[in-house]
């Protein structure tokens, strides 16, 4: 048994169908009582609805949250919370909108109520992330970390086929990467599994669905929590760097990104941890990680390839220069010749070689 250290973080979770309606109890249990609702302008509607029935509870609505959490979006946001009184923010959404939320609580330290209705995780962590001047900054603080996380099945009922497998396979991202990390624990490896286990279990469920089944959409919102409980308690590594390089410096969708470059970063550190490889491979019935993860990636019909979602093939350069710029921990050696292989394959969309062992 390896030595490791394992830190509980104190959030409040809430779990099931129809839990939206208690939005209003748990704003009173943060002791607060102005919260600002923040949302996308997809989002607007639903919010209005909300702030209605929050009544004297709801300071205002800001939708305006944006993909990567542009630093002009966040001040007219902490703008927002300042002259409306705000002693809390909820934030209704996917990452975009939680990392919104966020960088409210870096600046202010307002405490946050998650409503997550996608399954990137971000609800769980203190990781943040702002893009400036085309360059996505990361980060960590304790202070935006949501206190409160509410999971209502309900509303991600409506979330839209293909954003829901895309969402659901970077939430796989952030479990398979806790399996090699250097601060992981057993509790966090048998979380991560169990995560990986069931977002494959539940995708497949809704893509052949179609309109979308109750128990997989119940499935996938459990499978992100735990995924999302993962990566807010260890480092992440060379895919999660590489998916912020991409998204932040070439405005790429983040969860169709992460979809798309995890088989390939999972191939590059095979060999360096097999040992991580094997309980990614056996959550998902496969025989290889990366394969696996490939398959499940062209099973669910989400974007194989980098050039299908903007990129283009004369960035790649540039991108890996980027990756190989910060240091940052990762169990295979940063490489910037197989780091640009690794770009190559990701931007054509082939299918990655096994680990020796496995063919």
């Amino acid at each position: 048994m390896k030595e490791f250290i394992h830190t509980n973080h104190a959030q409040r979770v809430i779990f099931g169908s129809g839990t939206a309606a208690r939005i209003g109890d748990e704003i009173d249990a943060m002791g607060a009582s102005r919260a600002l609702l923040l949302c996308t302008d997809g989002q607007k509607e639903p919010v209005q609805r909300l702030a209605e029935a929050l009544g004297t509870r709801c300071a205002g609505v800001f939708a305006g949250a944006a993909m990567h959490v542009p630093v002009e979006v966040a001040r007219e946001a902490r703008m927002a919370a300042g002259d409306l009184g705000a002693d809390c923010a909820v934030a209704f959404g996917g990452g975009s909108t939680i990392g919104l939320g966020k960088a409210i609580a870096l600046e202010t330290s307002l405490p946050i109520l998650a409503v997550p209705t996608t399954y990137s995780g971000s609800e769980m962590t203190s990781i943040f992330g702002l893009t400036e001047a085309g360059i996505k900054r990361t980060g960590l603080d304790p202070r935006v970390r949501p206190r409160t996380v509410i999971y209502d099945v309900d509303l991600t009922q409506s979330l839209p086929l293909d954003l829901s497998v895309s969402s659901g396979l970077n939430a796989i991202a952030h479990a398979a990467e806790s399996l090699y990390a250097r601060d992981g624990s057993p509790v966090i490896s048998l979380l991560a599994q169990e995560g990986i286990r069931a977002m494959g279990a539940a995708l497949p469920l809704l893509r052949d669905s179609r309109e979308g089944s109750t128990s997989g959409r119940a499935e996938a919102l459990y499978g992100a929590w735990l995924c999302g409980t993962v990566l807010g308690s260890v480092t992440m590594s060379l895919h999660h760097k590489l998916c912020h390089t991409l998204g932040g410096s070439f405005n790429l969708p983040h969860a169709q990104t992460h979809a798309i470059v995890l088989p390939h970063a999972l191939a590059y550190n095979a060999s360096a941890v097999p040992e991580a490889m094997m309980p990614i491979a056996s959550a998902l019935g496969a025989k290889d990680a990366a394969q696996g993860v490939y398959e499940l990636v062209r099973r669910v019909g989400a974007p194989l390839a980098l050039k299908d979602i903007g990129m283009r093939e004369a960035d790649l350069d540039v991108a890996c220069d980027l990756a190989m710029s910060t240091p940052y921990p990762n169990p295979r050696k940063l490489e910037a010749r197989a780091i640009r292989g690794l770009l190559q394959d990701a931007f054509d969309g082939v299918r990655p070689a096994a680990m020796p062992s496995s063919q």
